[in-house]
Order: C-alpha cells, then sequence, then structure tokens
C-alpha cells in the first residue's frame, strides 16, 4: 500500500451509502485526479478501487456523525490506538492524514503551522503527510491549495525501487 487515507469519521451520508467521501460538496475524488494521484476522475462509488494505485481508506472513529464535535475523547483515544495497529499491519509507505483537525487529534503534541503535503511526522513506521480535509464545509484552503497538497503528496508517494545498493530511488 503506497498511501492509507486517514479520516476522523465517516459523515452521515458516507454511512448511509456504503462509500467514503460522499458528502455532496466533498471534492476528495476530484482532488485524487486534479494532484496526479488517479489517473481518472472517480467518485465516492469507485471507493473499492482505490487499492488498484496502492490507496486504501480508514477512519479513525468507525461512528458516523454529523460533526466531529460529537465525538467524545474516548472514541478518539480507542480510535487512535486502533489505527496505530491498523498502520502496523498494513504497512503503507504513508498515512495522509485527511485534515489538520485530525493530524492534532492523533498528535496533540504539534505545535504551530502544518505543512500541507509534506513529511510531518512517523506513525507506526509509516511517514505521515496532512492534506486539507475535502469537505464542502472547510472554508479555510482554496480548491488550488487543496489541489497544490494532494499534488505534494503525490509526488511524495511516486513508487519507489531499490538500487543494487539498498537504497531507494524514485521511478
Amino acid at each position: 500500500m503506497r498511501v492509507l487515507f486517514v479520516g476522523i469519521n465517516p459523515s452521515v451520508r458516507s454511512a448511509e451509502i456504503g462509500h467514503h467521501f460522499a458528502g455532496r460538496g466533498n471534492r476528495f475524488w476530484r482532488l485524487l485526479h486534479d494532484a496526479g494521484l488517479v489517473p481518472e476522475l472517480l467518485d465516492f462509488a469507485d471507493d473499492v478501487r482505490l487499492p488498484e494505485w496502492g490507496f486504501g481508506l480508514t477512519n479513525v472513529v468507525a461512528r458516523p456523525t454529523p460533526s466531529m464535535a460529537d465525538l467524545t475523547p474516548g472514541e478518539f483515544r480507542a480510535g487512535a490506538a486502533r489505527l496505530r495497529r491498523r498502520v502496523a499491519r498494513l504497512r503503507p509507505a504513508v498515512v495522509a492524514m485527511v485534515g489538520v483537525t485530525v493530524y492534532r487529534a492523533l498528535f496533540p503534541e504539534a505545535k504551530g503551522a502544518v505543512p500541507l503535503g509534506e513529511v510531518v511526522g512517523e506513525l507506526a513506521g509509516a511517514d505521515v503527510v496532512v492534506v486539507p480535509n475535502p469537505s464542502g464545509r472547510n472554508a479555510h484552503y482554496s480548491y488550488a491549495a487543496m489541489r497544490d497538497a494532494y499534488a505534494r503528496l503525490a509526488e511524495v508517494t511516486r513508487p519507489t525501487r531499490r538500487t543494487s545498493s539498498g537504497g531507494r530511488t524514485r521511478r
């Protein structure tokens, strides 16, 4: 797995229809294409195809809510422990935190501005990259700024190959 995308929790709509990032204003699928992460424009019903490109999707908390404010600190703690176990088991190269909020919930010790689309840490052996939450409710970033962060993620996650000396190089 190249990238495991991690959201906070499913929206009510996503839970109702059984697909990730299914909110009407959610830009996740367009961002994946526009940033060069996938070669074709997908929609929420295509979430099952993401492994074709080495991607997976999960959430810190499985319970759907209208807002993350409806989640408890205990749910976050339990979800963080499950996520660490999942990352250790799946061994993705990169864990992409979908939103600064999910990153801060999992790394409360992180202070200051979060550089989007760049490696900012490590989780169970995987590099951690933060990308903006693509929800239509997110007014903090323009679409262009979101696309740029997802494009930087695409660069960070380009497939690599082993050299004869055991090092890694980009293809």
